[in-house]
């Protein structure tokens, strides 16, 4: 077994208020996509982007913190909340659904880009290849709040998580850190350049179906070793709704990876 390393989830704090390595995660998820969208803009061009690059980000960061949050009101504890209306807004106290932010990312994104005649599917593939940062980030800080830990195991890397009960548990917030964030990032980047080549049969939009087919895939299996949200529980005492969620994902993904080709060369680049 391995001690869990009780590291303060407040970094600081000025009277009231508290700086948390969540938050802390969150802000360096956006700096880091921020940066490396705008390297790319720069790098291939994007003159039909590039105006409203600002807009788009302001936008995108505030779907991650609304879908996120009704995703998690609508997806995991709705009867509580349609009791505690008000509780909808109290993000601080925790309840966050990667499902419901990265489905207000993709329909903002849609509509923004549909409205200033921005071609979707190359946008996004430049947003989703640096996605896989945030998420790593935050299942770091969801590992040093001692929260989403995994089931009872007696397994030698094993810890005792302070809200877990004395049975050691899997540390599954490290298995999706590693998977979600630099194995997903690795895979992603290391194909970012396939849509943009002229000898490449890849159309943009197939880097958004590898994230979604990767992400679901591994957060499907690492739900296995996950402790299910206590108000849900198993379904079927089988699968969770992470799973349910993430089975959805790679639908998505695997039906976008068949219907995307290859963009014609005038979508490109606008003038």
């Amino acid at each position: 077994m391995i001690p869990f390393p009780n590291i303060d989830p407040v970094i600081f704090g000025i009277g009231p208020l508290q700086v948390r390595w969540y938050g802390l995660m969150y802000i360096l998820g956006f700096a880091a996509c921020y940066f490396l969208v705008q390297k790319q803009i720069r790098h291939h061009n994007c003159r039909d982007l590039a105006p409203h690059f600002e807009n788009l980000n302001l936008l995108l960061i505030l779907s991650v913190v609304v879908g996120g949050r009704l995703g998690y009101v609508l997806f995991y504890n709705l009867e509580y909340y349609l009791h505690h209306p008000l509780e909808i807004l109290a993000t601080w106290e925790g309840g966050m659904s990667f499902h419901g932010a990265c489905l207000l990312v993709i329909m903002s994104g849609w509509f923004f880009t549909r409205r200033y005649e921005i071609n979707f599917w190359r946008a996004i593939d430049l947003y989703i290849v640096t996605i896989p940062i945030g998420l790593g980030l935050g299942r770091l800080g969801n590992f040093i709040n001692g929260e989403l830990y995994g089931r009872a195991t007696d397994l030698p890397w094993g810890m005792v998580f302070p809200g877990g009960g004395p049975i050691p548990r899997h540390p599954s917030q490290l298995y999706e850190m590693v998977l979600e964030g630099p194995v997903l990032f690795l895979i992603l980047w290391s194909l970012k350049e396939r849509p943009w080549q002229a000898a490449s049969s890849w159309g943009h939009g197939r880097l958004l179906a590898l994230f979604l087919l990767g992400y679901g895939s591994f957060r499907f299996l690492i739900e296995f070793a996950r402790e299910p949200d206590q108000q849900i529980g198993l379904f079927l005492e089988t699968i969770s709704m992470g799973q349910i969620l993430s089975g959805l994902m790679i639908a998505a993904g695997a039906l976008i990876w068949f219907t995307r080709t290859r963009d014609q060369p005038t979508q490109l680049i606008k003038p």
